[in-house]
């Protein structure tokens, strides 16, 4: 059999990501570095996604306690862990066959749903989760491969992956642009110009949308959210919301609704009749374990003989028993007087203070740069600024073959050691420039990135002035 027959033909419409190259890029500087080779940097910081352990973010200590002691289950016996890390190992243990080395239940670890569906009561105040209704997943890669031959509609700017597990499942993935001179807004009327769009080339089942927004930071309000309830009602669209930054809140008074809550408190007929399927993770957020693949998705309207084909293709899976766990440590956080708790909360809020810092220190150090410009961020672990690229700069782009905002990821890259995301990756049309990088990083990286990110930018923007 020749060599191309074995590829999936679907994979070879997935397009290439710049920041592969990036990646290797810094790669090799890195092997530099440890050959000797002098540099104006002792070390690369990647800031191009959000991977806030690999920045100076420390893990939350409950959630690796328990992990350890469930991994080592000596500690439960021995008085180096807290009483209610020790109690939280076995009772989960219990539910897993004694050893994180089994196999999990393929529909997840049986409490699990149990747990999602009391997490979700709690959140929406109240309004109902049924357990049988929620899946354990490795996080949002699940729904597109049921969406083989159909259309959806997704955001633009977004994080790609979404849309290229959506092309390797035979789906189209449709652009929406979200407004980014207001605040990353969605519009219908941009809607209802994408779904003309699709219907040209695919059938479009969905609507995907991503609160609070990735890489934009924008929170959508309520009067927003029902706009787009009415809008998937109206045109019998599947409603797909990835929620996982839910936690990560940072503009003041800024409040996390889900979708879920918004389409109950709606009413009849949107309430009965809206379809939709959300997601969240132990990844994002501030426990940030994006290594651990711990996730849930929850369905709500759809008809039984969708479950039915979800079952089936869960079945499939070997879902990861520590991505597990630490899901269920975020499912049931820590309660006030357990021994745990206050240590507990001043991580949180350790958190939640250095994400403050982080962008005001950013927007104090975009402000003053010429050429850069970014919308307010009310929530999640990024920020895009915007890139106002001098004519030189572009036209010397592509003159070396490369996209504008590519080009300059690179220069900077190979000049500072700061690894940042091109815009380009993210869907955006020609002619508009950004870079997405991540804030959910310590005071001190932050600091070191804003510096190396500063003096670069004075010097390109003199140099192709």
């Amino acid at each position: 059999m020749s060599q191309h027959r074995l590829v999936n033909p679907l994979v070879r419409n997935i397009r290439a990501l710049k920041r592969v190259a990036l990646v290797r890029q810094s790669v090799r500087i890195e092997e530099e570095i440890k050959q000797g080779m002098k540099k104006p940097y002792n070390e690369v910081i990647d800031v191009s996604r959000d991977n806030p352990h690999a920045t100076g973010m420390k893990p939350m200590s409950f959630v690796r306690q328990v992990i350890a002691s469930c991994i080592y289950p000596e500690l439960i016996d021995s008085d180096k862990m807290p009483l209610d890390v020790r109690k939280r190992a076995k009772t989960l243990l219990e539910c897993i066959g004694g050893s994180v080395g089994c196999y999990s239940d393929t529909i997840g670890i049986p409490i699990m749903r149990d747990s999602v569906s009391d997490f979700l009561t709690r959140r929406d105040e109240g309004v109902p989760s049924a357990s049988g209704k929620i899946f354990i997943t490795h996080g949002s890669d699940h729904v597109p491969t049921l969406m083989q031959d159909s259309g959806v509609l997704t955001p633009v700017p977004s994080q790609d992956f979404g849309n290229a597990t959506l092309v390797a499942s035979g789906a189209t993935a449709v652009p929406y642009y979200l407004d980014g001179q207001q605040g990353w807004r969605l519009h219908t009327e941009e809607l209802q110009r994408a779904l003309r769009s699709a219907r040209e080339v695919c059938d479009p089942i969905a609507l995907y949308v991503i609160n609070p927004g990735d890489p934009t930071g924008h929170v959508q309000s309520r009067e927003s959210m029902e706009e787009i309830i009415r809008f998937v009602y109206e045109e019998k669209l599947l409603l797909f919301a990835n929620e996982d930054h839910q936690d990560i809140l940072i503009g003041e008074g800024c409040m996390f609704i889900s979708y879920k809550k918004v389409l109950a408190e709606m009413g009849s007929p949107f309430s009965d009749a809206v379809e939709l399927a959300s997601i969240h993770s132990a990844s994002k957020g501030f426990m940030g374990e994006g290594g651990l693949h711990g996730g849930y998705l929850e369905l709500v309207n759809f008809d039984p003989s969708v479950q039915i084909e979800f079952d089936r293709l869960i079945s499939l899976l070997v879902l990861p028993i520590i991505g597990q766990l630490a899901l269920e440590v975020m499912l049931n956080p820590l309660q006030p007087g357990e021994p745990s708790y206050e240590h507990y909360q001043e991580e949180i809020q350790h958190i939640r203070e250095t994400l403050v810092h982080n962008v005001t220190r950013a927007f104090e150090v975009l402000d003053s740069l010429p050429g850069i410009s970014c919308e307010p961020i009310n929530g999640g672990a990024s920020m895009f600024p915007r890139l106002h690229l001098p004519h030189t700069a572009i036209h010397q782009a592509k003159e070396e073959e490369q996209l504008p905002d590519f080009f300059y990821c690179s220069r900077l890259l190979e000049q500072t050691g700061l690894c940042v995301c091109p815009g380009s990756d993210l869907g955006l049309p020609e002619g508009t420039y950004h870079i997405r990088l991540c804030i959910m990083t310590s005071v001190d990286t932050m600091e070191e990135v804003l510096r190396r990110l500063g003096k670069f930018h004075k010097q390109f923007m003199k140099d192709f002035s």
